[in-house]
């Protein structure tokens, strides 16, 4: 169905640059029916690839033929792009409509399809993706989240023959990624549709049937994901990862545990650890996994009890309510109590549409109360005006598309816009944006960089520098890892971590990923609905599996895997949601 030979795509030089190459060379082939996942750093060239397979880009070199047509012919760039459905990154990009339901009828329309026939495509994409109750929605009142399945909904309702994804679950909740997966892989299975998908996800990539690594602009692997994956060592070289049981089995491999290193999925470990026997596998070695559990009981209490600290952020009996007395009205926040401490990294989770972003803009008064009260540092922060400025430069907030933040020529200048707003002189800008800049350790030579040049991973770094140049107290990140490859998400992570053992800052972080608010945070907050519905140690709240999954989200997978060995064995704590406290438990007891 797809198929090229020696694809090579360069951008347009500007000035004295030279064309900069995104792809070089690349032979490929992809048959009707395929389910592809395509892999790859930041810059790698997945997009750009993707965007050749719809005819959005031609080739510089070579050929490239979907369904036997040349896209490098104007003629038939309407048959490809009928063929080849195609949903972005950033569902922005790909929604025209005042209406939901209208611009998932949008392609069908263009394509001459009865009304009738609309109607019921509408209905079935709209229902397939979880979107059925936001039909008549504006499509602008709608989360990241929700406006991504909208997209996608679009493109299915237009029945493609093939359909290129390129990130689409980067901004769902774990429930929506479910589903999103689910619904390709039905149309795959079912339909026959060809699939091709872009994801950071490795978890995501495990359920394709081929995977394709790429690597500055060219193809390096390209086999069955077990395979694929079973070279741990080489995709973290390439900037990726592997599934999280993956690395589990590749960590206890080092710790001299033979068990095999192609499994990808939880049900393969189970069934690794089960076809050997439960009896044979835990011998006497027992204690040495007792004695890791009541550790990890001690540090679960002692965090639950440091609650003594200061209290730096609180909110009180906070609702908020968009388009309030209109047909449009939407409750967002429903009776918010929430106290935060200095120094605290807070995790806020929840499904799409739960409230998280609309409740850390009250944090630093983009959004006021329609009801409640917000303090920091124990001043209501609406009772005066002229308090706003000096509580926006306290609590620093890193939006969800870095790009949105990010406006001057330099990077350099980007980050000292903040503090020249602050009345200081020429060298405490400097300095204050120096030290931002490295604390999030951008290199010197990106300075004078334009921001706009630099990689998603780089930009999010940028725009954290931004807020950190005005010396907040607490720092709020909305999603700052998402659409990052593996490496990138690793650094943004190290040096969160970084700042906040060396400013003593308090981090308040949201995000999608079960695995990221495991391993980072100390605390997490569940948000459903517009409500708080838990707040607790990480341990406590991931403990809490199938109350999780009914509000939309789920659990680290390794947590999901300790859940089911302990199920096999009970002396095999279930509370462990990291790669190395599981691979120390595991190896103690000898798999």
């Amino acid at each position: 169905m797809i198929k090229s030979e020696k694809l090579t795509f360069k951008y347009e030089a500007f000035e004295d640059v030279d064309a900069a190459a995104a792809l070089c060379g690349i032979d490929i082939e992809i048959e009707s029916g395929e389910f592809v996942a395509i892999l790859g750093h930041n810059g790698s060239g997945k997009s750009t690839l993707a965007r050749h397979l719809n005819a959005l880009l031609a080739p510089t070199e070579g050929t490239l033929w979907v369904g036997g047509l040349d896209t490098k012919e104007p003629a038939n760039t309407w048959e490809i792009r009928q063929s080849t459905g195609m949903v972005f990154q950033n569902p922005d990009n790909q929604i025209i409509a005042t209406i939901v339901e209208e611009d998932v009828a949008f392609g069908p329309e263009n394509l001459g399809v009865s009304s009738g026939e609309i109607r019921e495509r509408v209905d079935e994409t709209l229902s397939l993706v979880g979107m059925s109750e936001y039909a008549d929605f504006a499509p602008h009142h709608l989360s990241g989240g929700q406006k991504q399945r909208v997209a996608i909904a679009g493109v299915l309702a237009m029945r493609p023959g093939c359909i290129v994804l390129d990130e689409p679950s980067a901004m769902l909740d774990p429930s929506g990624r479910h589903e999103v997966m689910e619904t390709i892989t039905r149309l795959n299975r079912e339909s026959g549709i060809t699939i091709i998908l872009i994801t950071h996800f490795m978890e995501e990539a495990a359920c394709a049937n081929r995977v394709v690594v790429m690597d500055a602009g060219k193809i390096v692997m390209d086999d069955v994901p077990p395979k694929i994956f079973a070279n741990v060592q080489r995709m973290k070289e390439l900037g990726l990862g592997v599934p999280k049981v993956t690395e589990l089995a590749f960590e206890l491999r080092k710790r001299s545990v033979l068990i095999r290193q192609d499994i990808i999925t939880v049900d393969e470990f189970v069934s690794e650890f089960a076809g050997v026997g439960a009896d044979v596998i835990f011998r006497e070695q027992r204690a040495g996994c007792e004695s890791l559990t009541s550790h990890l009981a001690i540090d679960v209490g002692e965090r639950e009890k440091s609650t003594e600290a200061e209290i730096i952020l609180e909110l009180k009996n906070v609702s908020h309510i968009y388009n309030a007395n209109s047909v449009f009205e939407k409750i967002a926040l429903s009776d918010i109590s929430l106290q935060i401490t200095k120094g605290e990294i807070v995790a806020v989770i929840g499904h799409t549409g739960s409230g998280k972003s609309t409740l850390i803009q009250h944090f630093n008064a983009l959004l006021k109360p329609s009801s409640g009260e917000v303090f920091v540092d124990g001043a209501n922060i609406h009772a005066n005006k002229k308090l706003l400025k000096d509580i926006r430069q306290r609590v620093g907030l890193v939006f969800q598309y870095p790009e949105h933040q990010l406006f001057e020529a330099t990077v350099y200048k980007d980050v000292a816009f903040g503090p020249t707003r602050m009345g200081l002189s020429e060298k405490e800008i400097e300095q204050q944006a120096i030290d931002a800049l490295e604390a999030v350790g951008f290199p010197q030579e990106f300075y004078d960089k334009s921001p706009f040049e630099l990689s998603g991973g780089q930009k999010r770094r940028a725009a954290i520098a931004g807020v950190l140049a005005m010396r907040p107290e607490v720092l709020v990140l909305d999603e700052p890892a998402a659409g990052l490859d593996p490496r990138g998400k690793e650094e943004i992570f190290a040096q969160i971590k970084k700042m906040h053992k060396a400013l003593g800052i308090t981090v308040i972080l949201v995000s999608h990923s079960m695995d990221d608010a495991a391993r980072l945070a100390n605390r997490v907050v569940v948000m459903n609905k517009g409500c708080m519905v838990c707040d607790g140690t990480p341990s406590g709240i991931f403990a809490q599996g199938e109350f999780l999954q009914k509000i939309g989200l789920d659990t680290p997978q390794i947590s999901q895997l300790m859940t089911r060995l302990n199920k096999i064995d009970p002396k095999i704590p279930s509370r462990i949601f990291t790669i190395e406290a599981a691979a120390d438990v595991l190896a103690a007891v000898q798999l």
